[in-house]
């Protein structure tokens, strides 16, 4: 295999790079080679070749090398000699040049996002597992989300809700807890479901009744229990499922999804079979389109329709919530390696590569976070297709998308298995066609983007997603500057799910938590950020943290941001964090701390009033249709 520096390059890997604490990192000669090997380089081949997809913005001359017939996307067909007509719709096209070369995706583009000129909102950022009412069984569902949108929009004035992740899990036990890591981003987790709400429910009776009775016992606890909830809600869903006898919806909904459905219908079949993830699955189910597994598929019928069922309950639900108020959905940077996506899209991905990040100062040894990644040209050669289904997906039912680690669209950090952070190297993707389907999608959709641009940033990044119609993602603990200074296209926040809360910076129990773990955080560093929120707020060291809480959102909402957000979280005065980074689920249970209050109770807190104040804009909200 060739290691020069240019093949690299080619390729997309860099030669070294700056970590966040200033330090310049050579690439190692094992690193390089294993992820050269895993693209499918070699020494007869030293650069990819040209991927067959042409990309331009609307209305903008596009020369052609010969004579082509141009498919639109609607099926129209065009002869086009020398350059496409200016007017092309948007969309995806198909461009045969007649010589009888091969075919190549054509991407018109908008060119920008979705981004009302005159948006200027805030909202709430609702962790829905912990969002309990007293109908939830043991965690928060679309109906909660549903019941609390309605309340934000009638009362609060607010514009949005942002959710965590939604996506679906392993069909298995035990249930993963964080929504960062899913089996496809595709499909939503069944957890989600209000039982009660989908048809046939009541018909389910008696026994129903008692699951529900049992679900309902499951919000004493002040942690989620997923196991026990996903028993309860498929025994209850098998139940009703028995009596279900067919519905229009349901038939236009599997004839809009079409293959992509059943490819995830055949993987929990699959999973709920074997009992593992599809790697150590035997060799004739490892691969989607076996005729092994075609005819699993047809032998177990009725349970791949039940898991079909089941997602389109999801979107049925999902669209009740955000026909309330405008939701911002979450975007993973990733999917499980053993999950449903990758099992699909297995022949895209290094899958003996995971993604993660270099060295900076919150997390001195980098971090791996155990997904794999897309091979650059391996993605441009399937014409973009798992991107532009995974962004359609998040975008379906959305107001807006968080896109989490926003910068895997220029360059992700690769990790060769066995190696560590410190063993990594960044691979470049093709950034140009992947912000250009990104503004197509979130033009067709209505919807905005926020890029989360956190960590280390590179030079021209965050221009060029300003340039693309994202909003920034600023967040308070992270800035130097006060929210005044922050610019007018961006989102700005207090704080995240991996990083203190106001209670628990002011009080000093995030801190003690830390040390409790022995995490060895940087004390010196807390000291100066409580110092820095006790100056910018004006507050003294005896001041509570209500105060603080309240007086911290007054300052936030004196940002030009196009939207300011507060978290549920920091409005009710909790003190532990969502997840804890570098830990593990039995040193605490991260992504499953309930709230402190129900849904109910929180509608008359009287801190949830008082920051929904601090935050209320009452101009240019975000379309809703």
């Amino acid at each position: 295999m060739s290691e020069h520096p240019r093949t690299a390059s080619a390729w997309g890997l860099d030669e070294g790079y700056w970590d966040g604490l200033g330090q310049w990192h050579e690439v190692h000669t094992d690193t390089r080679s294993a992820v050269l090997r895993a693209m499918g380089a070699d020494g007869e081949e030293p650069e990819p070749a040209t991927a067959p997809v042409l990309t331009i913005q609307a209305g903008h001359p596009a020369c052609l090398d010969g004579p082509t017939e141009l498919t639109l996307e609607d099926g129209r067909a065009l002869r086009v000699d020398e350059s496409l007509p200016p007017d092309l719709p948007l969309g995806y096209h198909t461009l045969h040049p007649l010589g009888g070369r091969g075919a190549t995706r054509l991407i018109v583009t908008p060119g920008r996002c979705h981004l009302p000129e005159d948006l200027r909102t805030w909202g709430w950022t609702v962790p829905l597992y912990a969002l309990r009412s007293s109908q939830s069984w043991g965690i928060g569902d679309f109906n909660d989300l549903r019941l609390l949108a309605r309340w934000c929009c009638k009362e609060l004035d607010a514009g949005l809700i942002q959710v965590n992740p939604l996506n679906a899990a392993m069909p298995l036990l035990p249930q993963q807890a964080s929504p960062y890591f899913p089996t496809t981003r595709l499909y939503r987790s069944p957890l989600y479901l209000h039982i009660e709400d989908v048809p046939g429910a009541h018909a389910a009776g008696m026994a129903l009744g008692k699951l529900a009775t049992e679900g309902r016992d499951l919000n004493k606890q002040s942690t989620v229990d997923r196991d026990r909830i996903y028993r309860l809600k498929m025994e209850a869903l098998e139940r009703i499922w028995a009596g279900f006898h067919g519905d229009p919806a349901f038939d236009r909904y599997l004839a809009e999804q079409g293959d992509t459905l059943r490819h995830f219908a055949r993987f929990c079949i699959l999973a709920e079979h074997h009992g593992t993830g599809w790697q150590t699955w035997p060799p004739e189910h490892r691969r989607h389109d076996s005729p092994a597994v075609m005819a699993f598929a047809a032998a177990h019928a009725d349970r791949m329709h039940f898991h079909q069922w089941v997602q389109w309950l999801l979107d049925v639900q999902l669209a009740r919530a955000s026909a309330e108020l405008p939701l911002m959905q979450d975007l993973p940077i990733g999917m499980e390696a053993n999950g449903a996506d990758a099992w699909t899209w297995q022949d895209l991905l290094a899958l003996d590569m995971t993604v993660g990040a270099p060295p900076d100062e919150f997390n001195s040894q980098g971090q791996n976070w155990g997904l794999p990644p897309f091979i650059p040209q391996k993605l441009r050669e399937a014409w973009y297709e798992p991107f532009i289904q995974i962004i359609r997906a998040n975008l379906r039912h959305a107001g807006g998308l968080r896109i989490d680690h926003v910068m895997g669209l220029f360059r992700l950090f690769w990790i060769p298995t066995g190696m560590g952070p410190q063993s990594g190297a960044f691979v470049r993707y093709p950034v140009d066609d992947l912000l250009a389907i990104l503004a197509l999608e979130s033009y067709r959709a209505g919807a905005i983007v926020v890029g989360e641009d956190l960590g280390t940033v590179e030079e021209g990044v965050r221009e060029k997603l300003a340039a693309y119609g994202l909003l920034s993602y600023r967040v308070l603990w992270f800035e130097t500057d006060p929210p005044a200074r922050y610019p007018r296209q961006s989102l700005a926040v207090v704080t995240t799910h991996d990083l203190a809360t106001i209670a628990g910076l002011w009080t000093g129990a995030d801190l003690l938590a830390q040390l409790d773990l022995g995490l060895a955080p940087n004390v010196e560093g807390v000291s100066r950020l409580r110092d820095s929120l006790a100056a910018l707020t004006g507050c003294e060291a005896s001041c509570g943290a209500d105060e603080v809480i309240v007086r911290t959102h007054e300052v936030l909402a004196e940002a030009p941001s196009s939207i300011v957000m507060a978290t549920l979280e920091d409005a009710l005065a909790v003190q532990e964090r969502a997840n804890m980074p570098n830990t593990t689920d039995d040193q605490r249970p991260n992504w499953s701390r309930s709230l402190p209050k129900t849904l109910e109770d929180l509608q008359q807190d009287r801190r949830v009033r008082a920051v929904a104040q601090a935050l209320h804009r009452p101009e240019g909200g975000i379309d809703q249709d």
